[in-house]
């Protein structure tokens, strides 16, 4: 059965810190060559959804880059595509998006021209891989109105207050959801993936518009929990949401790890990302590398230990880069030593330069040093 996908890109969340100033959550790098959206277009790309459209709001730029030519996710075709829609001024309206429900209102043309009878809604700041035609499948046998994708984290995964909470009955229909409850009532989360009939959302979406109603899930799942059918679809492979520090840096050195690697980029299907011309990694005399990821454009003139370092990284000599992440396109200094932190992109570290976080705090570095008068 033929869907449309929605990329709900748009949130800016505080927990995320400095990391979010200048870009889309769903733009921050994972892995050392890919961004978080990626996981998402890969995903629907996967599931044959041959038409997608992606919603970003704050920070757009570095998202908007990034999607600049749909081939590198096959949407660059006749029959459907690969859409951005970013919040528009017009003679009837001049806010940004005011919630998720109100961002797919104000593109709600975009629902009515298509011709696709389901629409397959999901955010852009997971990490998981997934068939959406499997949750499609369910979500007709069931004869839903509206399927929730969940699953099932325990307390020491992340914290479970900042999720959509919810309860099931023994055939999988919702019958709690708290949206961000101050104390989690289950260890079943929402992981942001919605299947719902396109001529219903439109329906729902002019309801909402009409009761000046912005928020998909508060005024459209927990509102009508009990009103609609609303099911439960369970996702039991890896899934982590990176929208807070301690997550983002957790999910990449999930990573390090071989069985999640493996899962990623070894399993059918792919993953896919727009690729650069950069030259592989090169290591000079004195390099040592254990347990890391060490993307193209990097030279590595240091010691470099379970840390992720992106792409077009110069890591000096002497340098000692220890259980963090180096984002894209940083200059390290010769004699530096950073520990437990994120080095936020296009950043120059002095010579000698010295961070260190803990464990339980990673302490992100933003330095805008002249790099060419170093």
């Amino acid at each position: 059965m033929k869907s449309i996908g929605i990329i709900l890109a748009g949130g800016n969340n505080n927990r995320i810190g400095r990391l979010s100033d200048k870009r889309a959550i769903a733009a921050l790098p994972v892995a050392g060559s890919y961004r978080a959206i990626d996981f998402t277009l890969s995903n629907m790309s996967n599931s044959r959804v041959s038409k997608v459209a992606v919603l970003p709001q704050f920070n757009a730029r570095s998202l908007n880059e990034h999607l600049s030519s749909s081939k590198w996710w096959d949407f660059g075709r006749k029959q459907g595509g690969l859409y951005v829609f970013t919040p528009t001024v017009t003679k009837n309206n001049n806010s940004w998006y005011q919630g998720t429900a109100d961002a797919l209102y104000q593109n709600i043309d975009f629902l009515k021209k298509s011709h696709e009878p389901y629409v397959i809604i999901a955010t852009g700041d997971g990490v998981y891989k997934m068939d959406y035609g499997k949750v499609l499948e369910a979500h007709i046998a069931k004869n839903a109105d509206i399927t929730v994708v969940y699953t099932t984290l325990k307390d020491t995964d992340d914290d479970l207050t900042r999720f959509g909470v919810l309860k099931l009955d023994e055939n999988e229909r919702i019958t709690e959801f708290e949206e961000k409850p101050l104390v989690a009532s289950s260890n079943n989360v929402s992981i942001g993936v919605y299947v719902i009939r396109r001529r219903h959302l439109i329906e729902i979406l002019e309801r909402c518009a009409r009761e000046d109603r912005h928020d998909f899930v508060q005024d459209v799942l927990v509102r009508y929990r009990n009103v609609r059918k609303i099911y439960g679809y369970k996702l039991d492979t890896y899934w982590r949401n990176i929208a807070t520090v301690d997550s983002y840096y957790k999910t990449n050195m999930d990573f390090l790890k071989k069985d999640v690697r493996d899962y990623f980029f070894k399993q059918y299907p792919d993953v896919y990302s727009k690729v650069d011309d950069l030259p592989p990694a090169k290591y000079n005399a004195g390099a040592e590398v254990k347990n890391s990821i060490i993307s193209s454009g990097c030279i590595v003139n240091g010691k470099v230990e379970n840390s992720i370092i992106f792409k077009d990284v110069y890591i000096g000599n002497n340098c000692t880069i220890k259980n963090s992440i180096i984002l894209n396109d940083v200059y390290i200094g010769d004699d530096s030593y950073i520990e437990n932190c994120i080095v936020e992109s296009r950043d120059t570290l002095r010579p000698g330069t010295n961070y260190v976080g803990t464990d339980d705090e990673i302490k992100i570095v933003i330095e805008k040093n002249v790099r060419y008068i170093l």
